[in-house]
């Protein structure tokens, strides 16, 4: 028994979603709303949507590899991919194509088994090159045009779960991941 109804999903996406062995994010936009938060100190804050925490945990547990990229630096990016276990996570990379053909030559990870979800120009290099090209809602209308699936949720809101629980539902593991959590 499944607890992601995958009727709503497309043969072809979960087909290309089925075959996922990395999940690389931007961050801005996609694991945050994209807003940039600075107090009266000057110092940066970001807001994470702890359900999208959850899936990425999820994820990995089933041998899943995730990976950041992102156009800024951030010392609260690099704190939450620690707290999160991301091991691959690269900063202030405005060409991100370099950033992403680097992950695949560190991890051997062939393009077509990632999923990369982004939400601006700057991450269509790589939306046109993956295996499953996601947005989030709220993304740029040119990219949405580029992408395999738009998420129901904005940035920063739970799209990130979205994506999770698609990649786990199309290999037949949102059961097991549910089973886990009531029954460890």
């Amino acid at each position: 028994m499944a607890v992601i109804d995958t009727d709503e999903f497309d043969s072809l996406l979960l087909e290309r979603a089925s075959r996922i062995r990395m999940l690389a994010l931007d961050v801005d936009g996609v694991l945050t709303d994209g807003n940039l938060y600075f107090d009266s100190q000057g110092n940066e804050m970001k807001s994470f949507c702890t359900r999208d925490g959850l899936g990425m945990r999820a994820l990995q547990l089933h041998g899943t590899e995730l990976a950041l990229i992102t156009g800024r630096n951030s010392a609260i990016v690099a704190n939450r991919a620690a707290n999160l276990g991301i091991k691959h996570v690269y900063q202030g990379r405005n060409d991100k194509l370099d950033a992403f053909n680097e992950l695949l030559s560190a991890t051997g990870i062939d393009e077509q088994q990632v999923c990369y979800a982004g939400d601006d120009w700057i991450d269509i290099p790589v939306l046109d090159r993956v295996g499953l090209a996601v947005t989030v809602a709220d993304a740029d209308t040119v990219v949405k045009k580029r992408v395999h699936w738009i998420t129901s949720r904005p940035g920063g809101k739970g799209a990130v779960r979205e994506i999770c629980d698609l990649i786990l539902a199309a290999r037949g593991l949102d059961q097991q991941v549910l089973d886990g959590i009531l029954n460890p």
